[in-house]
């Protein structure tokens, strides 16, 4: 799979994809990931990528020019397996479900909001989907582009050592991943429960469907059906 970022700080993600899945991901050959400065597509001294928004407000809006430009440049003409996504918080929730669709393309561009926004014409006419990794205001899209490539990229084949990995976990079935636990099976005489130290694997199955609906209970009341 092929991700494309389009951003004002192209620096932001030399850290983030040098490590870890990704990293590892990038070396397997199933992630190629390219790096687009959204200002090589502005035409004036200043390379300015933002103005003021009408009707008055605080804070300014990425121009809709450059963001056109650089999307029409990359992609001159997209396929169904080519996805725009703008990262908002005006966008709807990024879940597992959506991480799990999003790897079925060949391509997908992330466009990295910034200051209070981005024009609407982007969201309305360019962007396939808008999301949002929360419902809380980050200072720009570039971790939450860092999310998505992330959560995507291990559920691509071959990335994680275990395939089961992405199977069994949280939010696979709609509830959260089993409480966890490993040695010592006493800490500070906290204990690991019993069940988990029978070695019978169909009552620790049990066991731990039970916990995992017990803690979503708990911890995730919303995503109990």
């Amino acid at each position: 799979m092929k991700f494309h970022l389009l951003t004002i700080f192209p620096d932001f993600f030399e850290s983030p994809f040098r490590q870890g899945v990704v990293a590892r991901a990038a070396l397997a050959g199933a992630l190629d990931i390219h790096i687009h400065d959204l200002r090589n597509w502005t035409h004036d001294l200043h390379r300015t990528v933002d103005d003021r928004p009408f009707g008055g407000g605080e804070g300014m809006l990425l121009k809709p020019e450059p963001i056109f430009d650089a999307v029409e440049s990359i992609w001159p003409e997209r396929t169904l397996y080519q996805r725009v996504i703008l990262l908002s918080a005006q966008g709807r929730r990024f879940t597992q479900q959506i991480a799990r669709e999003l790897s079925a393309n060949e391509e997908i561009l992330l466009i990295c909001g910034r200051y209070e926004g981005v024009d609407e014409r982007v969201a309305e006419h360019l962007a396939d989907d808008e999301l949002s990794i929360g419902d809380y205001v980050l200072s720009g899209g570039e971790l939450a582009a860092a999310v998505v490539v992330d959560t995507v990229a291990r559920l691509l084949p071959g990335v994680l050592g275990n395939e089961h990995s992405s199977v069994n976990e949280s939010f696979t079935a709609d509830i959260l991943d089993c409480p966890q636990w490993t040695r010592p099976a006493d800490f500070r005489g906290w204990k690991v429960p019993d069940a988990l130290l029978s070695g019978h694997h169909a009552e620790i199955a049990k066991w731990r469907k039970q916990a995992a609906l017990d803690k979503t209970r708990r911890m995730r009341p919303d995503l109990i059906k």
